[in-house]
């Protein structure tokens, strides 16, 4: 089966441009032009990765990936936003929100369909059968799961990825740099402050006080490391 794209854009020509070039990748795309009914009729299909535009009239992007990451269809449905705004105070909004990427117009359909592709990859990687035990956190790779305690963590696909890489490499400091290539790869458009925001959202969710970490702590002047007895 091929994987399922929507594409949330409210600009025709665009919309057309996004879906001819999926299509040409072996994609089977969605468009949706309009985000009132947005959530509804993507919880109905259940698409593989959403391309979603930031300003989309009635409802904007940012509004609508709230509504997504509340939804137990959608909540771990890869977000790659589409926008005009260049802000770096936009992306970071759109990261803390629930996205996965942000890329900003104009872009070229080549570099769309290698962020495409990675993310698409990072949901299809060979899992480990069988749960792990880490501390007192429990890793399903095949369900893409992560437990602390009894309690399931509400995880965004890319906050699952980075949480899993950490619980993998116990002990061991990471730079920034490092996180970036291992967790996000090939995404270009990704900088150090993406990985300070993922950071900060995992440690709200894991930590009694995200402000004095005892798990993910901070490797001053270099990075972060995961304590896995706190």
């Amino acid at each position: 089966m091929p994987k399922r794209i929507a594409i949330v854009e409210d600009e025709p020509e665009l919309a057309s441009l996004i879906e001819y070039n999926l299509a040409r990748h072996g994609y089977q795309a969605q468009v949706l032009n309009r985000s009132v009914g947005a959530l509804k009729a993507l919880e109905q299909s259940r698409p593989d990765l959403i391309l979603l535009d930031v300003m989309l009239p009635e409802i904007d992007g940012f509004e609508l990936c709230r509504q997504i990451r509340q939804s137990a269809a959608l909540a771990r449905t890869p977000v790659l936003f589409l926008t005009a705004r260049t802000d770096e105070v936009d992306r970071v909004l759109g990261l803390e929100i629930g996205g996965d990427d942000y890329m900003t117009k104009p872009f070229s359909p080549r570099e769309l369909m290698a962020r495409v592709k990675a993310h698409l990859r990072r949901e299809e990687r060979d899992a480990e059968p069988g749960a792990v035990e880490i501390g007192p956190f429990r890793l399903d790779r095949t369900a893409r799961r992560i437990f602390l305690g009894s309690r399931e963590l509400e995880l965004t696909s890319t906050e699952f990825s980075l949480l899993e890489f950490f619980l993998m490499h116990p002990g061991r400091a990471y730079s920034r740099d490092q996180l970036l290539q291992s967790v996000w790869g090939e995404q270009r458009n990704v900088t150090p402050r993406t990985v300070d925001v993922h950071v900060r959202r995992l440690r709200e969710q894991i930590e009694e006080q995200p402000e004095n970490p005892r798990y993910l702590t901070t490797v001053r002047g270099f990075g972060y490391r995961f304590e896995e007895s706190a």
